[in-house]
């Protein structure tokens, strides 16, 4: 498990969660504080969320921090050989 292939599962469980909540990249991003291009770097796995980074994401997702580790888990074990 690399870095990178952890910041990719990361960002397709981070988009299906904005999904969910029929929210924008951009929503996301105002409602968490960030750089209303940020959303997308976390997205596309060119960038790795702070703790703190997580636990806004996930309030305004509303959802426990703890599920979108867990679903990154999960998808990283559905990818692994």
């Amino acid at each position: 498990m690399t870095r990178q292939s952890v910041a990719k599962a990361f960002g397709n469980v981070l988009r299906t969660a904005r999904k969910d909540r029929g929210l924008s990249q951009e929503e996301l991003g105002l409602d968490a504080d960030l750089d209303r291009t940020y959303t997308s770097l976390l997205e596309r796995g060119l960038r790795t969320p702070s703790l703190a980074l997580l636990f806004a994401l996930a309030n305004v997702l509303r959802i426990p921090p703890s599920q979108l580790v867990s679903d990154t888990l999960d998808y990283l074990q559905r990818k692994s050989p």
